[in-house]
């Protein structure tokens, strides 16, 4: 399993891009797709509403369990991905790229995140 370097990591198991005038993509990994199984609903979080770092933002319901999403930094969602709302079973099969779950304005540094490496090591252990 591969991570993009470009890219930070909670230990949440979402990753974030790299901000682009202050606006992060969001989605969850793909180490976290696959223990999560199929995925057939996702609930994300409304657009104009403000996340915390750490804190449950959505959910996201596959054919084992329900999970949290959560956000991984302080900010505004300024967008969701309506494709994975209609169609959940990209966060399977493309969660770096068509399976994106939201867009955030960040409003704060972001804190504890880790370097693709560093969160290859973390889900290894």
């Amino acid at each position: 399993m591969s991570n993009p370097q470009q890219l930070r990591y909670s230990k949440e198991h979402e990753w974030l891009s790299v901000a682009e005038d202050g606006v992060s993509t969001v989605g969850i990994t793909e180490h976290a797709a696959n223990a999560l199984g199929d995925v057939v609903f996702v609930q994300l979080p409304e657009v104009g509403a403000t996340v915390t770092a750490g804190e449950s933002c959505g959910e996201l319901e596959s054919t084992k369990s329900v999970s949290d999403l959560y956000a991984p930094v302080d900010g505004e969602i300024i967008e969701v991905n309506e494709v994975v709302t209609d169609d959940p079973s990209l966060v399977n099969s493309a969660p770096f790229e068509g399976g994106w779950l939201f867009k955030v304005k960040i409003t704060a540094e972001p804190g504890d995140l880790l370097s693709a490496d560093e969160y290859t090591a973390f889900t290894a252990g």
